[in-house]
């Protein structure tokens, strides 16, 4: 059985800052010499990318629904076996979703951190943490985290406003040079932070911890059941785009493709000219709106990539990368450029969101799931080939297939269906297996 001190870090709302906070008490454990492993709850890439610079370690994502619970257990099983802390950062709200924060953490008993934004507010502040503790009563909950503090008598009014026997772990002080940036999809990319290290530092510096910061409970891991690789992709050849127009990858997606015996080369879409020898191709999403002169001016590759397409070479584009695929795309300043146009429409990106919900495709060869999370529409006369359904039913996405080219908005994650998986990627793939 692995064990390791855990915790949830979850917040009433988003924009609490827990990203902030999760970042910030990684940096500052890690600089106390100890091997801070995080997770993020829910489907997300560009918090993870944030997190994994702030820890060191590649960010994984803990979802009941789309990752499911054993896969969850596995993951977490092995970060105890050779980390001294994990961080879980939630999603949204802790009771937000079904299956919430909230019910990740009675399910794995790791305790809950309350991240609140502190800003403007005082006695509140204690009315917020007893719903929060009291609402699931099933709920293990560590105790509440200040964010934006102004000052010691600010920290001690939301002290004092506290219910009986609630700890009040720590607090963090406004700083602006340490504010993480963002845009219309969430943070900037990590990549793009050129002080990330500068702005890390000073939120680390501004934590301040009641106890001095011990670490949270230890956390007992049960035992899970053995995951054998039955290497359905063996000497299968994959080119996958990324850079920062195109970086919305799931690492666990990637170690799913290396384990079914795929070969990952990374190519830029932005910087190379061709594709490198590849069977397949992968096209994750990312920002292609940012990029849209460089891409249409990428001549060459737009040719190598039709050319992979018209030898009948699989082709799994998701969200931003089937926008790269459309004949034409147009940011929000309405800017037009051409794209490859292996897929027949256009698309036109928007002020707002057009799109935000978990989604399940199912195949001839399984259900595979993912998350669907756009600001952009799609003018175009394709037929759906498969439709996405998400849990409550509200809201599906289209799944197009032309030739070996599959593409959608839906973000998969390959875990939950590998059989779905060979399909898309095997060059040989046959529907008698």
């Amino acid at each position: 059985m692995a064990h390791c001190p855990a915790l949830v870090v979850s917040a009433p709302a988003s924009g609490q800052g827990k990203t902030s906070v999760t970042a910030a008490l990684a940096f500052w454990h890690r600089r106390q010499g100890r091997r801070v492993r995080i997770f993020k709850t829910g489907p997300d890439f560009l918090d993870p990318m944030i997190l994994e610079h702030a820890s060191g370690s590649p960010v994984y994502s803990l979802d009941l629904w789309m990752v499911g619970e054993e896969a969850c257990r596995r993951l977490l099983v092995q970060a105890a076996e050779e980390a001294d802390l994990i961080l879980i950062e939630g999603v949204m709200g802790l009771f937000d979703g079904d299956p919430s924060t909230a019910d990740l953490a009675c399910v794995f008993g790791i305790p809950v951190l309350a991240v609140i934004d502190a800003t403007a507010m005082a006695q509140t502040f204690g009315a917020l943490v007893h719903g929060l503790k009291t609402y699931q009563p099933d709920l293990p909950f560590y105790g509440v985290f200040a964010n934006r503090i102004v000052g010691e008598t600010h920290r001690q009014m939301l002290v004092d406003s506290l219910p009986e026997g609630v700890p009040f772990v720590g607090a963090l002080s406004g700083q602006e040079k340490g504010v993480l940036p963002g845009r219309h999809l969430g943070l900037v990319q990590a990549a793009e932070i050129e002080d990330l290290d500068q702005r890390l530092s000073i939120l680390a510096d501004h934590l301040y911890f009641t106890d001095g910061c011990s670490l949270p409970p230890v956390i007992h891991f049960n035992p899970f059941l053995s995951q054998v690789s039955d290497r359905r992709l063996a000497d299968v050849r994959i080119a996958v785009a990324c850079d920062q127009a195109f970086s919305f990858l799931y690492p666990a997606n990637l170690d799913l493709l290396r384990d079914q015996g795929a070969e990952l080369i990374f190519f830029s879409p932005l910087e190379d000219q061709v594709l490198p020898q590849c069977d397949s191709l992968y096209l994750p999403g990312g920002y292609p709106e940012l990029f849209l002169a460089e891409l249409a001016a990428n001549t060459s590759m737009k040719v190598s990539i039709r050319a992979h397409h018209q030898q009948t070479k699989p082709i799994v584009a998701e969200c931003g990368g089937m926008l790269y695929l459309y004949e034409s795309l147009t940011d929000q300043a309405g800017n037009r450029h051409g794209m490859i146009g292996l897929l027949r429409g256009h698309a036109v990106m928007q002020r707002r969101l057009t799109a935000l919900a978990l989604q399940e495709v199912e195949f001839p060869q399984g259900r595979l799931r993912g998350h669907t999370y756009h600001h952009s529409l799609l003018k175009t006369d394709l037929a759906a080939t498969f439709l996405g359904v998400a849990p409550k039913g509200t809201t599906q996405e289209a799944v197009y297939q032309v030739g070996r080219l599959t593409a959608s908005y839906i973000h998969f994650y390959f875990g939950s269906a590998p059989a779905v998986t060979e399909m898309l990627f095997s060059p040989h793939y046959s529907s008698s297996r």
